[in-house]
């Protein structure tokens, strides 16, 4: 894989910055398993930003590193069902620890094709999750308007993850370079519609 440019790393910080200020800024009125799910899920953001600043798009192949992203879409995902959803968090919970399973034992004892399309299910799952719910929210007028972001930016998250899933399965969507290359842009905006989407719900 390629070295980061100067603009990439500039991004991927500003990425690391933002996540760490809705980490200090917190959201307001959220129960306390919808508040730690999204302290897990920006501050895993806020790690791998800068893991990918540091060492470089290599780290992306790590299998821990793999497995350890996934937790972001999960945990989020999994804040909005306890939020907005509580009466289905129970189940969700079990499928969020079955898919982090899944993606951990195939990531590391069945890696290539089946550890690609397991990885592109639960990231299929819980980035749906994170478009629809703040969408219906938003429409249905139990949730500010500007709370859409946050599925807005589950959609850049999704393809972020999708893109990244087919080009591990040696079936890239996009060319290896042109995937890169969009990889941080993708990070900062899913991470600022995430925040601003938080932020105004």
């Amino acid at each position: 894989m390629g070295p980061l440019s100067t603009i990439d790393r500039i991004l991927l910080s500003l990425c690391a910055l933002l996540a760490a200020f809705q980490i200090l800024y917190g959201v307001e009125g959220s129960s306390p398993l919808a508040t730690t799910s999204y302290t897990i899920g920006f501050g895993i953001l806020m790690v791998a930003s800068l893991l990918l600043v540091i060492m470089g798009f290599e780290v992306l192949a790590n299998p821990l590193v793999v497995v350890i992203s996934t937790i972001i879409p999960l945990s989020i995902s999994l804040g909005l069902v306890a939020e907005y959803y509580p009466g289905y968090t129970t189940w969700y919970l079990a499928l969020v620890l079955s898919g982090l399973t899944a993606v951990a034992l195939t990531r590391f004892y069945a890696p290539g094709r089946a550890a690609a399309f397991v990885l592109i299910i639960v990231h299929g799952v819980s980035g749906l999750l994170i478009f629809c719910v703040p969408v219906l929210q938003s429409l249905t007028g139990a949730a500010n308007p500007g709370f859409i972001l946050v599925g807005i930016g589950g959609a850049f998250f999704g393809l972020g993850g999708i893109l990244l899933s087919f080009l591990r399965a040696g079936r890239p969507i996009l060319s290896q370079e042109t995937i890169l290359r969009v990889l941080p842009v993708l990070m900062l905006l899913t991470t600022a519609a995430f925040a601003a989407g938080l932020i105004l719900a």
